[in-house]
């Protein structure tokens, strides 16, 4: 039986093919050389007593990559779950920002695409809980032959709901392969998590008196972030239950909007890396400044970046990322506020009564 094959929603030649592997590989040899890493995103201290209890206040807390522990309606939810020390032969710049032997038991797992540094079985066995996963079309078959026994496969703007939340598959603009054989075998895209139950009704002034002392014991802070990006003494308060957008891997397309037009979205995941050289991840992954940009299309409110200071998958650093995603956001005249950049770690609380 032939493999079914996915695609984007517009024609765009991937530039994957070994012939243009071979010369980036080549280009990256000279590129890496003159690169400085020194700046690597920072750790803080996790709230793990906080999370392992909270039951009602939305949170999200970014593990590093395009891992995020998210927490929303009584869900605990995992993004693309990645511990790996490595990627290929490349070891990890930053460590996770919660050892996976502390992250509470999660009830849904969110898979965007097969490609590696987003779907580890590894990591996705080594996490408790009942783990309900989430995939795009084409991946359910063969995570239920790694043994895994809760699996649901969706195909583009197809939701689910569990408990209060549901989550819809979105569209990206991207590719998969795992191995030689298994070209775009299975889908990709992003994932848009919303209340369909009310939650905020169930919020209680026990549970606002308990974010309100665990935040005092885990202030946020951007540790050696840049300075043109000062730590932020708290973060912004959203919702009690938000829209959140968790937009995968992808580069720019006009899909952007049509997500935007769909939903009313309050958090957007965004990546930011991963982007040089251009002339080879572009149809693949967003610069910063298209990011940027796809982050304006889909009308979020806030802007999270995601997918970089964790692996070398290409030729930009982690600096380089931030630096582009800066100028752009002042040329755009987007306000600051809005640019939530965590550190590995941290907990940020999306709801709050002050």
């Amino acid at each position: 039986m032939r493999l079914k094959r996915y695609a984007n929603q517009e024609f765009i030649e991937q530039h994957n093919s070994f012939k243009q592997f071979k010369r980036w590989r080549k280009e990256r040899v000279r590129k890496l050389r003159q690169k400085d890493y020194s700046y690597v995103v920072p750790n803080v201290k996790p709230d793990t007593a906080f999370i392992k209890t909270n039951k009602l206040l939305p949170t999200i807390t970014w593990i590093g990559h395009s891992t995020f522990f998210i927490q929303h309606s009584g869900l605990n939810v995992m993004t693309d779950p990645v511990w790996a020390g490595q990627m290929a032969f490349q070891k990890r710049l930053a460590p996770p920002g919660i050892p996976i032997g502390d992250v509470p038991p999660v009830d849904v797992i969110l898979i965007s695409h097969s490609h590696y540094d987003h779907l580890n079985v590894a990591s996705l066995r080594r996490l408790t809980g009942d783990k309900l996963l989430l995939v795009p079309s084409g991946l359910k078959s063969k995570l239920k032959l790694k043994g895994f026994p809760q699996v649901e496969e969706l195909n583009w703007w197809e939701s689910v709901t569990v408990g209060d939340v549901k989550f819809t598959f979105v569209p990206s603009q991207h590719w998969t392969r795992r191995n030689p054989w298994d070209m775009n075998s299975s889908h990709w895209g992003g994932w848009v998590m919303e209340s369909v139950g009310g939650r905020s009704s169930d919020w209680s002034e026990e549970a606002a008196a308990q974010s309100a002392a665990s935040a005092a014991q885990h202030p946020a802070s951007a540790g050696s972030t840049p300075q043109y990006l000062p730590a932020h003494k708290a973060r912004p308060a959203v919702s009690p239950v938000p829209t959140v957008y968790f937009a995968g891997d992808s580069g720019y397309f006009k899909g952007f909007k049509e997500v935007g037009e769909r939903f009313s979205i309050d958090v957007a995941l965004m990546p930011i890396g991963a982007y040089e050289p251009e002339w080879f991840m572009g149809p693949q992954h967003v610069t910063p400044e298209e990011a940027l940009q796809a982050f304006q299309d889909v009308g979020a409110r806030w802007f999270v970046p995601m997918h970089y200071g964790a692996f070398k998958l290409a030729d930009d650093t982690p600096l380089e990322a931030l630096d582009r995603l800066e100028a752009e956001r002042a040329r755009r005249m987007i306000e600051a506020e809005r640019m939530i950049l965590l550190p590995h770690g941290e907990t940020w609380r999306l709801w709050s009564r002050q």
